[in-house]
């Protein structure tokens, strides 16, 4: 029997499953720093939910990265907010091959979406 790591590496050999996992990884991520914010400030989701006007559920779907509810900015601000935290955004460009693979339209050479080659 495998293990989970041993099963997540085998997985990750796999071209197409490694694309999806690093587009996730940006989500993962901001649940995470949420998750670690929300620990260090010591208060629960019930507290977070209280201070942004929403429910324990709603902090809690919010938290598990189902994928099954998108947060709006707004919501993302408030939450950082609760915390005593700022949400900061910011757009990086992506290497050639993933950028011509998944946003096709930024392969061509107009100044938003231009590489250095």
């Amino acid at each position: 029997m495998l293990t989970h790591k041993e099963l997540k590496a085998r997985a990750l050999d796999r071209a197409d499953v490694k694309d999806e996992y690093d587009q996730l990884d940006d989500e993962f991520s901001l649940l995470d720093q949420f998750l670690k914010a929300r620990s260090a400030a010591g208060i629960t989701q019930a507290e977070v939910a209280e201070r942004i006007g929403t429910t324990q559920s709603v902090i809690a779907r919010l938290e598990s990265g189902s994928g099954k509810h998108s947060p709006s900015l707004a919501t993302l601000q408030k939450y950082a907010n609760a915390l005593g935290c700022r949400l900061e955004m910011k757009i990086v460009k992506v290497k050639s091959s993933n950028r011509e693979k998944n946003h096709p339209a930024c392969a061509t050479n107009h100044p938003a979406c231009a590489t250095k080659r």
